[in-house]
C-alpha cells in the first residue's frame, strides 16, 4: 500500500545550502587537483585559475552556513 507524503516546502535556506554544497565540492576538487602533482613528487605549480578554484571551498562553505542560520532562524 502507497503512501502519500505531503509536498516538501522549500524553507527560506534550503536553495543556499544547496549552492553552497555545489560551490564548496568545486573547491573541493580543486583542492584535489593543486596536491596531485604535489603528492606526486613533480615540483610543478598549479595554473592560477586551479588556485582561484580553489577558494570556492570556504565561499561554498559559509554560503551553506548562512542557508543554515536562515532556515534556523525562519522556524522562530
Amino acid at each position: 500500500m502507497p503512501s502519500h507524503a505531503a509536498p516538501k516546502q522549500r524553507r527560506p535556506g534550503d536553495v543556499l545550502v544547496r549552492l553552497g554544497a555545489v560551490v564548496f565540492a568545486v573547491g573541493v576538487v580543486a583542492v584535489l587537483l593543486i596536491l596531485v602533482p604535489f603528492l606526486a613528487g613533480t615540483r610543478a605549480d598549479a595554473p592560477l585559475a586551479l588556485d582561484l578554484l580553489a577558494l570556492l571551498l570556504p565561499v561554498g562553505f559559509g554560503l551553506a552556513l548562512l542557508g543554515l542560520l536562515r532556515g534556523a532562524r525562519s522556524h522562530q
